[in-house]
């Protein structure tokens, strides 16, 4: 069984590094697709191979998962906080070290995750029950909380609500996977349509290793995550903020920080559904759709595939960097943009058909329009909590 659990991990390193270089294809629709075939393809595998396949594709996306959003400007939901510091960098030649500062709190969440997960699960399965009859207050706090970290407070409101709107006509929809146009629009292909516009240049890139200190973001991120695995509706890029905001760092430790972040928040996840039976991820939701409830043996074998996968990923990550360091300056950054925007019309497309093509036009305008609005674009994450702060508030009623 060891040897076929190590060989599911490796083969779900190399799916996680093609769905993180990749713009468009996130971990959540190949783990859709996993599950479907679970019970017709893969109905004679054990299911412990099928979710160490998970677990590894969803930690080794998330460290790869940062190249294109940095070098591309092509962000996923988790990452997009990164396009800033991030392209700030590149534009300085240290694309390189920008992605490798998040690799970086990458590697070192992946310890801190492995020695926090049983106390946390301990935690979360003493006060989930207290927290969940108040979860529209505790969301709505968190989301007031988040608009009040910026200066231009009302126009981070309106950012929050025009998104929330926007979210709730998507999810109210019928189309397949609407998650989709909505997060491709919003966070990548109006990125992508500003970055043609402006007519970005990209100068020769240094390999050089970042010499940060750590402490602050790791504490940051360690604060920050816990509550983004356990509370519905809020992901690793809000945490990243409540985390700066706790643990105040530079940009190069801000860039350390959603690196760390988004592991944790990633591996609490798993840690939540054992604890809790609630998931925070697709990832999450994949596996507790092959195996059900969570068992502790189970959960201890998914932290070892985490941790092996996470010191590949890391490796991968340095040396795929160095590759697209090397070579950015010779490719047509408009013309790679201009591709990259085909390519998620072709996903979104195939997957969520004509009406998801409309929602990605509606989503990609109204990213731009808030993108232009200069406050943080974690802001219209408002398209996933406001639809969840209702669902709460009706539960109440």
């Amino acid at each position: 069984m060891l040897i076929e659990i190590l060989i599911s991990t490796l083969i779900g390193i190399l799916a996680g590094t093609i769905t993180g270089l990749l713009p468009g294809i996130h971990i959540n629709l190949v783990g859709t697709i996993l599950v479907g075939l679970s019970a017709t393809v893969f109905s004679m595998i054990n299911p412990i191979y099928l979710i160490s396949f998970i677990a590894s594709m969803a930690i080794t996306h998330t460290f790869i998962d940062f190249i294109p959003s940095i070098f591309l400007g092509c962000p996923d939901t988790e990452t997009q906080l990164s396009v800033l510091p991030g392209h700030e960098l590149l534009r300085e030649g240290k694309g390189y070290e920008a992605v490798m500062l998040t690799a970086k709190g990458g590697i070192l969440a992946i310890f801190v995750f492995i020695f926090l997960s049983f106390p946390l699960a301990f935690v979360f399965s003493k006060i989930y029950g207290l927290i969940h009859s108040a979860m529209f207050w505790v969301l709505l706090a968190t989301s007031f909380l988040l608009i009040f970290t910026e200066k231009k407070r009302l126009v981070a409101l309106f950012v929050f609500i025009i998104s929330g709107l926007l979210g709730l006509c998507v999810l109210n929809s019928e189309i397949k996977e609407p998650l989709l146009p909505l997060l491709t629009g919003l966070f990548g292909s109006s990125m992508l349509v500003m970055s043609i516009k402006n007519k970005i240049q990209i100068p020769s890139q240094e390999i050089t290793l970042p010499k940060n200190k750590m402490l602050k973001p790791i504490i940051g991120a360690v604060i920050a995550s816990p509550l983004c695995a356990f509370l519905p509706g809020l992901g690793s890029g809000q945490a990243a903020i409540l985390g700066n905001s706790i643990s105040k760092t530079d940009k190069k430790g801000f860039l350390s920080l959603i690196g760390a972040t988004n592991i944790l928040v990633m591996g609490l996840s798993f840690v939540s559904l054992y604890a809790i039976s609630k998931t925070r991820t697709g990832a999450a939701a994949a596996i507790q759709e092959i195996i059900g409830i969570l068992s502790w043996k189970t959960l201890l074998v998914l932290m070892i595939v985490i941790l092996i996968s996470g010191i590949i990923s890391f490796f991968l990550t340095k040396q795929l960097t160095k590759f697209c360091s090397e070579k950015i300056k010779k490719i047509n950054y408009s013309f790679l943009s201009i591709a990259t925007i085909i390519f998620l019309v072709t996903i979104v497309l195939f997957f969520s058909g004509i009406y998801g093509f409309l929602i990605l036009i509606a989503s990609t305008l109204t990213g731009i329009y808030c993108n232009s609005l200069q406050v943080k674009k974690t802001h219209m994450m408002g398209c996933l909590l406001i639809p969840t702060m209702l669902f709460y508030l009706l539960e109440m009623i």
